[in-house]
């Protein structure tokens, strides 16, 4: 399957922290064995968490809550923020700038300005630390100053901002709080700007945790939220929806550059739209179809898909008995007026496992799509026994997906996904399967694996997981692991090195640690640069360099265009004396003593050695030469050409040799 229009955005990243899941990987575990993250709280718990007696005893207290575990951790150290900083950074912002470097390392991008621009849009719940944590402490809000501690780390207005200064992404960076759909609208900014090249990758997510955490709520009847603390959407028991705490990012690009950069794909957007409801339905807060209905027709018209095509949709499906027979009667519309049929398309609602995240939801449900796309699966939404009786289910073009089952069409996979926002701003995008990933084209013999983190303890911690995934995952091409390290990764200050033949070599290595064949250092920004530095006349010897130019692309290309120049102005007889075969080499050697042979030959092997480091991303700052290498390092600098280089020790060897006649 190729990718037939230039408008696709593949989403090449994700990662999140979810109730119950502290990554995407276990997320997805959990979503296909369908299980509720929705804790019951014990009155011990809530007690700790500091609920008052009389509410715990009160038979409208509803005593659960998707619990996020963890929130008051935060590798302040790894982004240079102070412990006292920290103390008083709300934690939605805290998660937000680990995930965000999560989902950047998961892309096997850097986000650094060599790689074009990183855009940066996202959203944040409602500044609950600030309120409940922060303002109580009047004497340290006073010592740090206001200003400073809001705008820092807790306004929602910075979420955004602060990402892109602590991750130094250049691109557009705007934090977009349309509620319930803010996250998602965030998606369909990312790929406006993308389109418009604004950026070149985007960072698109929400971070919403509520605080206190693991506390649960008064029910009161007319409102969104649920009377028993479980969200069945489209169940004909659906009566609210629980709030909950998540963190979520996603890494965006352009389809045709993902392609070419090699990145793995997760999914395609294919299309996407965001409109408001005005003042067409019964109230500010309502959901109206209206709205819906012309959102999803934009999202089908801008991917240039049927509805037919669409086998899924993630529901906005909240859970209440009015909100979700009005999304599935949107949809529906929009459906039957593209296609007859009736119960081809699944849907489901991821807030039946997790809960309602505020303005991360969006982002929820996108990883959600992209993972079920990614490995054809539609995990179960919960809670669901027959329809919601103020919609004919039976009549419209839905199902509600309520078992874990295969995905599978000899068409391209395609989901829709919906998410509404208080308010009335709607978004719905269009999604569909990856690509097929194109294989490998080869590799070396041996892969050399560069690891780096910013402290001994994480470089320790970082081995032991590689290790582990290597063993864990046999069949890994060791070769994509050794590229997305170093290329993929940022350089942090303790580095580790070693060379392995496969992933079980390499995982010993990285397990024992001991040199010589693992090397580690830690760098410092007052250490000196990277000098070449070359060696002068009588190193050579026939077929030096012969596996490199046999299996190194970059220095095969360069020795090849030196030799070019040798064939047609200096000696063609020395390719043949440096590539001798192995019976030959001894009688080539012997002749490569010459110096009009030696130091031309030493100079294309040279020259071409420094280019294959150069393929390696090393950035000498000097290069410096003895006696002939002199006359390399003048050429790599610019000083002359590369043809004048190799006339110049061409010319040079023609001398030592005159000289050497002329005393005999």
């Amino acid at each position: 399957m190729m990718p037939s229009d230039n408008h696709d955005i593949a989403i090449i990243g994700m990662a999140g922290r979810f109730p119950g899941a502290r990554n995407v990987d276990e997320f997805w575990a959990k979503l296909v064995r369908g299980e509720e993250s929705i804790r019951r709280l014990t009155d011990e718990e809530l007690a700790r968490a500091g609920v008052a007696r009389r509410d715990i005893e009160d038979p409208d207290y509803v005593k659960a809550c998707p619990v996020l575990d963890d929130i008051d951790k935060f590798d302040a150290a790894f982004f240079g923020i102070s412990p006292r900083d920290a103390s008083v950074m709300d934690p939605a912002h805290r998660f937000f700038l680990e995930v965000s470097w999560q989902a950047l390392e998961n892309s096997g991008n850097t986000g650094l300005a060599d790689e074009g621009r990183v855009g940066v849009f996202a959203s944040s719940g409602a500044p609950l630390y600030w309120v409940n944590n922060v303002c109580t402490h009047r004497d340290i809000v006073a010592s740090m100053g206001e200003f400073l501690v809001r705008h820092t780390g807790n306004d929602m207005n910075f979420l955004a901002t602060r990402a892109s200064y602590d991750l130094d992404l250049r691109g557009p960076s705007i934090n977009v709080q349309t509620a319930c759909s803010s996250a998602l609208v965030a998606a369909h900014l990312a790929r406006q700007s993308l389109l418009a090249r604004e950026c070149d990758m985007a960072l698109i997510g929400g971070s919403t945790i509520l605080v206190p955490m693991g506390q649960g709520y008064h029910y009161k009847e007319g409102e969104i939220l649920s009377p028993d603390g479980h969200c069945r959407p489209f169940d004909h028991r659906s009566a609210g929806t629980v709030f909950g705490s998540g963190t979520a990012c996603l890494v965006l690009k352009r389809l045709a550059e993902a392609l070419d950069n090699g990145d793995t794909i997760h999914a395609i957007i294919k299309g996407s739209a965001t409109n408001n409801d005005g003042a067409v339905k019964v109230g500010f807060l309502a959901p109206g179809v209206e709205g819906q209905v012309d959102v999803i027709r934009e999202a089908l018209k801008t991917a240039n898909v049927n509805a037919r095509s669409i086998s899924y949709v993630e529901a906005h499906g909240t859970g209440t008995s009015v909100g979700d027979p009005i999304e599935l009667t949107a949809l529906d519309q929009v459906f039957s007026e593209q296609t007859p049929d009736k119960q081809f398309c699944g849907i489901g609602s991821v807030k039946s496992n997790i809960g309602h995240l505020g303005e991360a939801a969006g982002a929820a449900s996108l990883i959600k799509v992209a993972l079920a796309l990614k490995h054809r699966m539609l995990p179960p939404s919960l809670g669901y026994e027959r329809p919601n009786p103020r919609f004919a289910m039976d009549d419209s073009a839905f199902y509600v997906n309520s078992a874990l089952k295969s995905w599978d069409s000899d068409e391209p996979l395609r989901a829709g996904i919906t998410a509404l926002g208080a308010g009335g701003t709607n978004c719905h995008l269009v999604l569909e399967e990856p690509p097929t990933a194109l294989p490998g084209q080869g590799g070396r013999q041996r892969q050399m694996l560069v690891l780096s983190a910013k402290s001994k303890t994480a470089l320790d911690r970082m081995s032991d997981n590689l290790a582990a995934h290597l063993d864990s995952n046999p069949s890994a091409d060791l070769a994509d692991v050794a590229y997305t390290l170093a290329f993929g990764r940022r350089s942090l200050a303790h580095r580790r090195t070693l060379v392995a033949a496969n992933g079980a070599e390499a995982a010993a290595l990285l397990r024992s640690r001991e040199a010589p064949r693992v090397f580690g250092t830690a760098s410092d920004p007052g250490d000196p640069g990277v000098v070449y530095t070359f060696p002068g006349g009588g190193a050579q010897y026939a077929r030096m360099g012969f596996d490199l130019y046999a299996s190194e692309p970059a220095y095969r290309s360069a020795l090849d265009e030196c030799l070019n120049i040798v064939d047609r102005q200096i000696d063609p007889a020395l390719r043949g004396l440096l590539f001798a075969s192995t019976a030959d080499a001894p009688e080539a050697t012997r002749r490569l003593q010459r110096p009009t042979l030696a130091l031309p030959t030493l100079f294309c092997v040279e020259y071409a050695l420094a280019r294959l480091f150069d393929s390696y991303g090393l950035r000498p700052v000097a290069y410096v030469g003895h006696s002939m290498g002199e006359y390399v390092a003048a050429c790599l600098a610019g000083v002359f050409s590369l043809e004048d280089g190799l006339r110049l020790v061409h010319l040079r060897g023609r001398l030592f040799e005159s000289t050497q006649k002329g005393r005999m």
